[in-house]
C-alpha cells in the first residue's frame, strides 16, 4: 500500500546570515557544532537542536523504508517564516527555501512532494511568489495559523487565498506563533496547549469569517489533526446558536455544516480520539502526518493506524487517497 507523509518538515544544509544581509536580528542560522547535528540559533539564542534528518533528503529517504513509507511532502520549519520581518526581506527568504525544496523534488521526483511559503504579511509579494511556487512544480504552501497576531479572515489576507484556489495550490495551516505564549512557558504549554488552540483559531476564523464559503475550491489541511477544534465542534456549534449576534456576523452557516469540506492530518497520538475524528470527519479528509523528524511527532509513522483493526479502505484513504485528492496527484506519479 502507498503511503505519503503529508507533514513533514525540512530545511538547508547551510542557511545565510540573513541578520547580517539585511541588518537586523530576529532570522535564524545554523551553528554546525559537531558531525551531524546542528543548533538552530536565533541570533545569540538557542532554539532547537536538530540532526541530519533535518536537511539530509537522502537519510530522511532512508529512515522512512523502515515503516515502509515511499512519499513525503516536505515544508519549511513554521520558525522560518519570517511574516515579522520587512515583506522584501521575507520574500527573498521564501525564494531560497522555495528554492530549495523544489530542487529536492526535482532530484527525487518519486520520494517528495513540496510546499513552498510565501510572505504572507504582503498579499502582493505573497501572490507573485506563489505564481512562482507553481511553475516550479510545488502543489501547495504551509502557512502559520495566524499571520503577525493577526486571524486568517482578514481581508489582507484573502486574495491570497483566492489566488491559491485559482492557482490549484493546497494550502496547509500549522500553528506557530502561539498565542498566550510568554505566559505559559513552563512545562512545554506552548507546544501541548498553545499548538491545539492555535489550529481551533485558524479554523474558526476561517469559518465564521467565511473564507470557505466564498472559497469552497480552497484545499485546506489542518495539521495536528486540526487542533482542538473537531473536539470541540459542540462548544463551538453551541456558541454560533446561542450567541449569534456574536459569532454569525459574518457568515450566517452552522460551522458543523464545514466539516468534511477540509482535511486534517492524523496526528492524534490516541486511537480513541483518532475513532472519534474518524466519525465527525471521515477517512476521505483525514491525511497521513507525521510531523517528522520532531519529537512531538509521530515518528512511526502511522503505526498506531495499522494496530487500530480499521477497515483497509479506512487505512489507504488516510496513508494515501485523502493526501492525493487534497494535493490533487495521482498514485501512477510514485509507482
Amino acid at each position: 500500500m502507498l503511503k505519503i507523509d503529508m507533514h513533514t518538515h525540512l530545511m538547508p544544509e547551510q542557511m545565510p546570515r540573513w541578520s547580517e544581509k539585511f541588518g537586523y536580528g530576529g532570522f535564524i542560522h545554523l551553528d554546525h557544532h559537531r558531525k551531524g547535528w546542528a543548533r538552530m540559533m536565533q541570533d545569540s539564542k538557542f532554539f532547537r537542536e536538530i540532526n541530519e534528518n533535518c536537511w539530509d533528503p537522502k537519510v530522511r529517504i532512508n529512515e522512512y523504508l523502515e515503516f515502509d513509507t515511499q512519499v513525503q511532502v516536505i515544508c519549511t520549519i513554521p520558525v522560518l517564516f519570517s511574516y515579522w520581518a520587512k515583506p522584501k526581506d521575507c520574500l527573498q527568504i521564501s525564494e531560497f527555501l522555495n528554492d530549495h525544496i523544489a530542487n529536492i523534488v526535482h532530484k527525487y521526483p518519486k520520494q517528495y512532494v513540496g510546499l513552498g511559503t510565501v510572505p504572507m504579511q504582503d498579499a502582493e509579494l505573497a501572490i507573485k511568489e506563489l505564481h512562482r511556487i507553481k511553475e516550479m512544480g510545488l502543489v501547495g504552501i504551509q502557512i502559520g495559523s495566524n499571520i503577525n497576531n493577526k486571524n486568517l479572515n482578514e481581508d489582507e489576507f484573502f486574495p491570497i487565498f483566492e489566488a491559491c484556489s485559482k492557482l490549484g495550490l493546497a494550502v496547509m495551516v500549522h500553528p506557530w506563533n502561539m498565542m498566550g505564549k510568554k505566559h505559559m512557558e513552563q512545562y512545554w504549554l506552548p507546544w501541548l496547549v498553545g499548538m491545539p488552540a492555535e489550529t481551533s483559531r485558524a479554523m474558526c476564523s476561517m469559518i465564521f469569517g467565511g473564507v470557505l464559503e466564498k472559497l469552497p475550491g480552497l484545499r485546506l489541511n489542518f495539521v495536528h489533526s486540526g487542533g482542538s477544534f473537531l473536539p470541540t465542534i459542540g462548544r463551538v456549534e453551541h456558541g454560533f446558536n446561542c450567541r449569534p449576534d456574536l459569532v454569525a456576523v459574518d457568515n450566517p452557516i452552522n460551522p458543523r455544516e464545514y466539516l468534511g469540506k477540509f482535511w486534517v492530518d492524523c496526528i492524534t497520538h490516541d486511537p480513541l480520539m483518532l475513532e472519534y475524528i474518524l466519525k465527525v470527519q471521515g477517512s476521505k479528509r483525514i491525511t497521513l502526518g507525521s510531523d517528522y523528524p520532531f519529537p512531538l511527532g509521530d515518528l512511526e509513522i502511522g503505526k498506531f493506524i495499522t494496530e487500530m483493526n480499521l477497515d483497509e479502505s479506512v487505512v489507504e484513504d488516510i496513508f494515501c487517497n485523502s493526501t492525493l485528492e487534497w494535493l490533487n496527484l495521482t498514485k501512477e506519479q510514485f509507482l
